[in-house]
């Protein structure tokens, strides 16, 4: 994921000139905060519109409902009352074998039945539906239960409610007129059944159902306000429609019409569902039957004016973002366009062109960093002449310096005459010094190389060593424990040779004894180790301190005399060099050749002796 990114966006965007990059990051500053600010305030407006309009529809639908709940209770204590008149009752049970006694009871029946119709006048009709076969019925207000009407639903919702009031709704008829005479069918508009078992005090022994039809348009009125910018439904503990605006969708599925959540999740609820090919959006309200109002609008219409808001305010964000981009363009035209000129000046100073000029100049960073650049130009221009005469007048000093040196070819040839000379006198002692001391300078000048191998160090040593021998006479003794793998890496030339020198000048405590002298070389954690171990009378203990601090400059007056006299005393073979290859001078040119951490070390006691350890990498210089 990094890779494409660093790729195709990071990358070209540090290759971009400044220009460009100053035009993007800002617009990007100015246009996103303007494009969050309209999508937000869209959101904000859409989310508070939408619990807007959820308030007044749940409130609506919570209405509606509690009417419906309400009309349909009283029709429920209308049917009570006739459920529990006992004369009624007895009329309608008795046994009529053979008698007339009925025509009493109808003229009872017909006085409560007109009674209840006129001051119900939302009730269009009442009838019991009986199987006592002895009652005569007059299939107005009595009718004999057919095979028919035991397959209605209503019919069947009340069989199996126990007593208990029923609603059913029911489609309605449309007979022929033939039938309409015939008395085959009634016609009758969308209606719901209240229905109710009547028995005789036992569920066991029931001997009617007890219906009145009200009609569908007595339900519509309560919503009928309300069907404005909605549409309401009145819908079925089945989902099916009861009352609507549309008659065409009476007894239909709910579900026909309205794709979406399934609105049977609790009391009250809302979903985003499709009607009519657009989406709405849904509150709905459950009463204690079961039956929902259902109340939906256009989700597009509720958003017309968020929509219509959002799209003036788009606009002006637009324009906004298109004014920054134009403001943004020339501010980065104006900044760049001085950059580029300090670039030029750059280039030109690159070029070694130090007659530069910035012209007139402001004074912010940029002016004051451009003025700075003509200042340091020019300085730069005297400075190089400067350097250039010292430069010159140094090199005719070396040039003089090197003309006074002695030829190393002729020291050598020299010392060659001399050896042949001793050895022509039979003098074999000054013949092997000479010897040596040739092969010493030989390797120590080494056209001026500073950086040799530790087994040339070691023949520079041993050369010197040899000489030291023969002037104190059985006095020095050498030793060495030389790891053979450390001799091919590179050490500093002649960091031996002044502890060497400096254990014979100091550590000598008895003629008779003499001087033992270990040299020490091996590999440690890719670190070569050499160590110069010396078993003459030490040092106090202030004088080590006095020459850690020289090496450590902490004390760069009589500490360091202390240190480089301490290494080396004239008089010998290192007692002119020993002012340039003392100790603190050693450790100097090792740090300042492969780091400050290697070095010299330096370990001595006392009456036992001294231990020197030098520390180099064997990666070679820095």
């Amino acid at each position: 994921m990094r890779r494409p990114l660093e790729r195709y966006l990071i990358r070209p965007f540090l290759d971009m000139r400044l220009r460009n990059k100053l035009f993007v990051a800002l617009g990007l500053a100015s246009v996103a905060p303007l494009l969050f600010f309209a999508v937000y305030s869209y959101e904000t407006m859409k989310n508070e519109l939408s619990r807007q309009v959820y308030a007044s529809m749940a409130t609506t639908t919570d209405q509606i409902g509690a009417n419906l709940k309400m009309k349909l209770d009283s029709y429920s204590k209308v049917s009570s009352s006739l459920y529990l008149d006992r004369r009624l009752r007895d009329f309608l049970s008795a046994d009529y074998t053979n008698s007339s006694a009925y025509i009493d009871g109808y003229d009872y029946l017909d006085g409560v039945f007109r009674n209840m119709l006129v001051t119900n006048s939302d009730i269009t009709s009442i009838s019991v539906y009986l199987d006592n076969p002895t009652l005569p019925v007059d299939e107005v207000y009595v009718r004999r239960a057919s095979a028919a009407d035991r397959l209605t639903p209503w019919y069947e919702a009340a069989s199996k409610a126990y007593g208990n009031v029923t609603f059913t709704a029911m489609p309605a008829t449309s007979p022929t007129d033939q039938q309409v005479t015939q008395g085959v069918e009634e016609r009758k508009p969308s209606r719901i059944v209240l229905a109710r078992l009547l028995d005789n005090d036992s569920l066991n022994y029931p001997y009617g159902i007890l219906t009145m039809d009200i009609p569908e348009s007595d339900l519509y009125v309560l919503m009928a306000k309300e069907n404005r910018n909605k549409d309401l439904f009145i819908v079925s503990d089945k989902g099916v429609i009861i009352s609507a605006r549309d008659k065409a969708k009476l007894n239909r599925p709910l579900a026909a019409f309205v794709k979406g959540a399934d609105a049977s999740g609790g009391r009250t609820g809302s979903f985003l569902g499709q009607y009519g090919g657009e989406r709405v959006y849904v509150v709905y309200y459950v009463i204690g039957n079961g039956w929902k109002v259902v109340s939906i609008v256009s989700y597009d219409s509720l958003l017309s004016n968020v929509k219509l808001a959002f799209s003036r305010l788009f606009t002006i964000a637009i324009v906004c973002i298109l004014i920054a981009i134009i403001l943004i363009y020339i501010a980065a035209r104006m900044f760049t366009k001085r950059i580029e000129k300090l670039l030029q000046i750059t280039r030109r100073i690159e070029r070694e062109d130090f007659d530069v000029s910035a012209g007139s100049v402001s004074q912010d960073e940029v002016g004051r960093l451009m003025f700075a650049m003509t200042k340091m130009a020019g300085r730069m221009k005297a400075l190089i002449n400067e350097v250039y005469k010292k430069e010159i007048a140094k090199k005719e000093a070396e040039m003089n310096m090197l003309q006074a040196q002695i030829n190393p070819h002729f020291l050598y040839n020299t010392l060659a005459s001399i050896s042949a000379l001793a050895m022509r006198s039979g003098d074999g002692r000054i013949q092997s010094m000479v010897t040596h001391l040739a092969k010493f300078y030989r390797i120590s000048l080494n056209k001026g190389k500073t950086i040799v191998s530790l087994g040339e160090e070691l023949r520079l040593t041993n050369s010197y060593i040899a000489i030291q021998q023969l002037r104190f006479n059985g006095l020095l003794h050498l030793h060495d424990d030389i790891d053979e793998a450390a001799l091919p890496y590179p050490v500093v030339k002649l960091v031996l040779q002044p502890f060497i020198e400096n254990a014979i000048n100091h550590a000598i405590w008895d003629d008779d004894a003499g001087l033992n002298i270990l040299l020490k070389a091996r590999i440690e954690d890719g670190t070569l180790v050499l160590e110069v171990i010396d078993d003459g009378m030490g040092m106090r203990p202030e004088t080590l301190q006095r020459l850690i601090a020289g090496m450590a400059g902490d004390d760069g007056g009589a500490a360091g005399e202390t240190a480089a006299g301490a290494a080396g005393s004239p008089g010998g073979p290192g007692g002119a060099a020993s002012g340039g290859y003392g100790i603190r001078n050693v450790d100097r040119r090792i740090r300042m050749t492969f780091g400050d951490a290697y070095g010299v070390r330096i370990y001595s006691r006392l009456g036992i002796g001294t231990t020197v350890q030098l520390r180099m990498p064997l990666s070679g210089p820095l």
